[in-house]
């Protein structure tokens, strides 16, 4: 009688282990006519990654940027598919796409996945109680925000996801109308796009709302489905097509001061990638946040010349009794938010942050309206 054969069981074949064995038979090629080919040792692991904006759009450019550092910081062992809204799922789908697996990542932001929970909001569209974008990112990353993030996206809600954020934006426009807009009763009855939390605080002030993704505001309002609208900046703004469909654009809001770009990237994904690469995702986060700041002031800046000199686009500042009226907006809409145990604590997390750090903030800076007005007089609508 022989002895039964005992057969070694097969590992499973993962993204991580066909890197390193791949490394590992390119190294032994030429001891071994049997080894696979060098090259495939080579071949880099390609990452599928959808963005949320069209492929005109200048977060497009930003997306780029990201990429670009990760495949360089990577030696090539990266390579990022990166794919505009609607190229797999559409732009409020990413988050949907990225738990299942249907991409490996997506550059978005939360409040694309607000009908999930209205909590998504908190990661960038949510109440301004004094702080910039710049504190609430820091807010995200040394106040707790990171914790909170994890326990509403994986504990919460289950999505087997890992987020992170870069690029505070400047705050957003209050946006585009056909007609002036000085008063808080001159929103009464508008058809206006916005998305998330600023949908209820527009609400509040008396406005009917709706949420359409960047690609489609222009379509919807040459449609007569809005009359008015906000999406983020001058670049995208005039990249859609805003000056062609109104000619009154209003900087200033608090409807969404303190938004991030949100790096989406599924967990399985990320955690089957050897540690080396695992750093180089994340951290490339914190790099393209650094050039699209740079990136953004530069292009927001002309393009803001451009509506203004060139397109017949009067650009106003909005005024203080639409901005008071959006802060009593938003005092009720916290009084209702408050009544969920989560956002209680997220909201509570941050006020005692902007509380402490926007104080520092606003005390240490100096009035920097005062300076650019004695050198440039007479250009700022104060």
């Amino acid at each position: 009688m022989t002895a039964a054969k005992t057969e070694t069981p097969t590992p499973a074949v993962t993204r991580r282990s066909f890197l390193r064995t791949g490394a590992l038979a390119g190294g032994a090629a030429a001891g071994t006519a049997l080894a696979a080919p060098a090259v495939l040792a080579q071949a880099p692991l390609v990452v599928k990654m959808q963005t949320s904006w069209p492929s005109s759009d200048i977060w497009m450019d930003f997306a780029r940027e990201y990429t670009t550092r990760v495949e360089e910081m990577s030696g090539g062992r990266l390579k990022i598919d990166l794919m505009p809204a609607g190229a797999v799922v559409g732009a409020f789908q990413v988050m949907d796409a990225v738990n299942d697996g249907v991409i490996d990542a997506a550059h978005t932001v939360p409040v694309y996945w607000y009908g999930k929970s209205k909590a998504a909001s908190f990661f960038g569209t949510g109440p301004v109680f004094g702080g910039s974008a710049t504190t609430m990112l820091g807010w995200f990353y040394q106040g707790g925000g990171a914790d909170l993030y994890r326990e509403l996206t994986q504990d919460i809600l289950g999505l087997n996801v890992y987020g992170f954020m870069g690029f505070p934006m400047p705050a957003q426009p209050f946006g585009w109308f056909k007609g002036e807009v000085n008063t808080a009763a001159d929103l009464q009855g508008f058809k206006y796009r916005t998305v998330g939390l600023a949908a209820d605080l527009l609400q509040a002030m008396g406005m009917s709302v709706a949420q359409l993704p960047g690609g489609e505001i222009v379509p919807a309002m040459e449609r007569g489905v809005i009359d008015a609208f906000e999406f983020n900046n001058p670049s995208s703004d005039l990249r859609f097509g805003a000056p062609d469909v109104a000619k009154n654009y209003y900087l200033s809001s608090y409807h969404q001061a303190s938004e991030s770009f949100e790096f989406l990237f599924n967990k399985d994904f990320f955690d089957d990638l050897d540690p080396d690469l695992q750093a180089i995702v994340k951290y490339g986060v914190e790099a393209a946040s650094t050039s699209n700041t740079a990136l953004a002031m530069e292009n927001y800046s002309n393009d803001l010349q451009k509506i203004q000199n060139e397109l017949g686009v009067t650009v106003h500042r909005t005024s203080k009794d639409i901005l008071a009226a959006q802060l009593e907006a938003w005092d009720k809409i916290i009084a209702q938010l408050e009544e969920d145990p989560f956002s209680k604590k997220v909201m509570d997390s941050q006020r005692a942050w902007v509380d402490k750090v926007a104080y520092y903030e606003l005390m240490n800076a100096p009035d920097l309206a005062l300076a650019y007005e004695h050198y440039f007089p007479g250009k700022l609508k104060l």
